[in-house]
């Protein structure tokens, strides 16, 4: 009875371990999974090569998609500090990007679903399986 507390403590410790590196990966990930959809989108890079460039680069913030007018024209721009580039992309291509955002955000809450019940049909808990439980 004690030997089954001691492992059941030990098997969350070891979950809640596991957890604390995937929770410091998320926005790194999801900042990822934006740079893939901009480049299926049809959005290009583009490195600041020019004063004025890194001027405009400078100015615009990380990770976010901004919607900008050059010479008439309406552009979208993404700023990823990180590797020192921006995503550029027109009308159409951030049309298309919204698309593909909304057809992966279905896919993961389709996943994260399937997972729930996959749980559920195990009748694992919220500490693991039922013979861990007390």
């Amino acid at each position: 009875m004690k030997s089954t507390k001691i492992i059941a403590t030990y098997i969350v410790f070891l979950i809640a371990l596991g957890a604390v590196p995937g929770l410091s990966g998320c926005a790194s990930h999801r900042e990822h999974d934006t740079e893939s959809l901009l480049s299926a989108a049809g959005f290009h890079t583009m490195t600041p090569s020019t004063p004025q460039q890194q001027a405009s680069y400078e100015s615009l913030p990380a990770h976010k998609i901004q919607r900008l007018e050059r010479n008439g024209r309406v552009v979208y721009a993404y700023a990823d500090k990180k590797a020192g580039v921006v995503y550029v992309g027109n009308e159409a291509e951030y049309q298309r990007f919204q698309q593909l955002a909304e057809q992966q955000k279905i896919a993961n809450e389709e996943v994260e679903s399937s997972e729930m019940n996959e749980d559920a049909a195990m009748n694992w808990g919220v500490w693991g399986p039922a013979g861990f439980r007390r």
